[in-house]
């Protein structure tokens, strides 16, 4: 599972940042994208408890391990292993689509400091993504030197999830004021098999603590809306076991396919 939260030079996914301008970016057009070659090897992906309620549905959110721990959805339960995506970094299952946390669906776009010395966001995208350039399809960037409705509806996204980046923040710094993190360990047992599976590496809620706490601070956390996402983390991991099942499906699991075909085959009776 997770161990620490991705700490390179550039975000998870990112491979490059260019500022957009007016002046070099007037005639260009941005496309959609559809898939994201380098995210088909990532297991875990960053999210933010906006999302906690649809995402809990479909992956377990756990914490990274560390003293600055931060949510993530596991789309595969070892380093390297999406359970969702192909090898191109597209959905695999076309017609039974999940809900893509909010971090994947703003790449190529990002909003980033462009001096070390300011506060101030200015829009970026992934040059090597191809999503923007001078080609005839797609829509237009400017409009008369101003940006384009497209533009702004990805400036608009991008500001969000920098909002919701800020509250997900508040919330790490809540559980950690209340010492609700605990080390993760999570055993699937296998049917069939005589030992379970384990595995570690993250950092989960503490439900003994959760239960311990007075009423003030119980109610304190539910008036602050902390409580429901602590519950919707907890109800995920409830998920590992799909995830546990999809990866041996995959071929990439710690059994051969075989032993769970043998395990949920239906019981015959001798005549």
């Amino acid at each position: 599972m997770a161990s620490q939260a991705p700490q390179p030079q550039l975000p998870p996914l990112y491979q490059g940042l260019e500022p957009i301008s007016s002046n070099k970016h007037a005639d260009w057009n941005v496309r959609v994208i559809s898939k994201i070659p380098q995210a088909a090897n990532m297991h875990a992906i960053p999210a933010t408890v906006d999302e906690f309620v649809m995402l809990q549905r479909h992956f377990p959110i756990i914490f990274s391990a560390g003293d600055n721990p931060v949510p993530l959805v596991l789309m595969g339960l070892n380093e390297g292993v999406n359970c969702y995506l192909d090898e191109e970094g597209g959905l695999k299952d076309q017609d039974n689509p999940v809900y893509m946390p909010a971090y994947m669906r703003r790449y190529p776009f990002m909003l980033a400091r462009l001096r070390a010395d300011s506060d101030e966001l200015s829009l970026c995208v992934d040059p090597t993504m191809g999503a923007i350039g001078e080609f005839d399809e797609g829509d237009k960037m400017f409009v008369d030197g101003q940006p384009s409705e497209m533009l702004k509806g990805i400036l608009g996204f991008c500001e969000q999830f920098e909002t919701a980046g800020r509250r997900t923040q508040n919330f790490m710094d809540e559980l950690k004021k209340y010492d609700l993190l605990m080390d993760g360990e999570v055993a699937i047992q296998a049917a069939g098999l005589e030992k379970p599976f384990v595995y570690r590496g993250f950092q989960m809620v503490d439900e003994k603590k959760l239960r311990d706490l007075s009423g003030d601070k119980l109610r304190k956390l539910s008036q602050d809306n902390i409580l429901p996402l602590i519950f919707a983390h907890l109800f995920s991991l409830s998920q590992i076991r799909e995830l546990f099942t999809r990866q041996v499906r995959m071929g990439k699991g710690p059994v051969d396919i075989s032993v769970l075909e043998d395990a949920q085959a239906p019981a015959t009776q001798d005549a």
